[in-house]
């Protein structure tokens, strides 16, 4: 006789996912390779020392100083010096450099006859990181150097350093970053990348289990195992994800706070509670998802693009006060977004978890949005129809 009631749906649930390789690479081998290459790569903070090349037409002592400049700063290495732009630019398209800086002829003659030169840099944003740090670098070297020249000639002309100084810097701006005054960028990349990945695969792993039992025809055993209770039949389908994401969660939060010592100003307690609320709130919306197509490709669909369009539409890598107003609403409608905001009060500002409560309101929000469907799952698991 087959057993029944929520621990043998249980421990069926943990045998479906011990036999099954796909569950092993969604659950397990996916996110730790994330977490291990995303937090290796990013060990030193920000990347650096990015490939980039110098085009000197002018190879006077002051395009020489700009070199040496450039190849100074942190975040270039100029491996190249090519005599034309047709040489840097072919070089840039086959990817050996990310871009280069290009100084025209007689440019130290020109600038000293107040002819106003112009230095060109090229950028590949192909490669969007690199490329904007070279870019960065490029326009403060020209910038700076500008700034150089015009102080010695106005000092060559009589003028002291106090009286050039507010011409070429009206305003000091000093820059202060609260929370992460070191400026690493992996502070704000692994905390928001890694969740995300995360998010994503509970999302496609909630589909995929509840779209096997109706693409086989076991979704009628599993509602007669419950005694016909789809809720008895999804808590116990779902808690032993549930436990393995938790885990997966608490590893990433050791693995980041502790092992890599990120920074940690607020309360241990209530991150961890966003963590786990985190699980239970990405299931709910793969849930939900599911309950409104219970078909197994699209859910699947629908999660996938919801996952992947996360790590534009969070905020991640474009502000929402800069999206258009249709477009900056998505990015409340997924968990992670509130996960990355938790980090951020809790983690580097360090604030009361008052201020944050908004934020677990969210949470739940979303672990009670399947209950509005139920009626709908139920529905389909009594009498699974599967749509290829």
């Amino acid at each position: 006789m087959r057993q029944t009631g929520f621990r043998a749906i249980f421990m069926r649930s943990v045998l479906q996912l011990v036999r099954r390789p796909i569950y092993w690479v969604g659950m397990l081998v996916l996110p730790l390779f994330c977490v291990l290459f995303l937090t290796s790569e990013m060990e030193s903070g920000l990347p650096v020392k990015a490939p980039a090349a110098i085009v000197d037409k002018d190879g006077s002592s002051l395009s020489r100083q700009l070199t040496r400049t450039l190849g100074g700063m942190q975040l270039i290495d100029l491996v190249e010096t090519d005599n034309s732009y047709t040489q840097a630019r072919h070089s840039m398209q086959e990817g050996k450099i990310y871009g280069f800086f290009l100084i025209p002829e007689n440019f130290e003659a020109d600038l000293l006859a107040g002819r106003s030169p112009s230095v060109t840099y090229y950028t590949n944003a192909t490669y969007y990181v690199p490329a904007a740090l070279l870019f960065k670098s490029f326009k403060s070297t020209a910038l700076y150097s500008k700034a150089g020249i015009m102080l010695n000639v106005l000092e060559s002309a009589g003028a002291t350093a106090d009286q050039v100084t507010p011409l070429l810097q009206p305003v000091s701006v000093q820059v202060r970053g609260i929370g992460n005054p070191w400026l690493n960028y992996a502070y704000y990349l692994c905390v928001s990348f890694l969740p995300g990945v995360v998010q994503l695969m509970i999302l496609l792993v909630t589909c995929f289990s509840l779209g096997q039992e109706i693409k086989y025809g076991s979704s009628v055993q599993l509602m007669r195992m419950a005694g016909g209770s789809i809720y008895k039949a999804v808590a116990a389908k779902l808690l032993p994800q549930t436990i393995a994401w938790m885990i997966l969660m608490m590893f990433l939060e050791s693995w980041l706070f502790g092992w890599q010592h990120y920074p940690m100003h607020g309360s241990w307690f209530w991150f961890t509670v966003s963590e786990l609320l985190f699980v239970l709130a990405c299931q709910g919306l793969g849930l939900f998802f599911f309950a409104i197509l219970p078909n197994l490709r699209l859910s699947l669909s629908v999660s996938a693009l919801m996952g992947i369009l996360t790590f534009s539409l969070a905020a991640f890598s474009f502000p929402v006060e800069s999206m258009y107003g249709a477009v900056g609403i998505m990015s409340w409608l997924t968990p992670v977004r509130y996960n990355f905001l938790i980090y951020i009060d809790q983690a580097l500002n360090g604030i009361d978890v008052y201020y944050s409560r908004y934020w677990y309101a969210a949470y739940i929000v979303f672990m009670l949005l399947p209950f509005t469907l139920m009626w709908r799952l139920r529905k389909v698991m009594m009498k699974p129809v599967y749509i290829p």
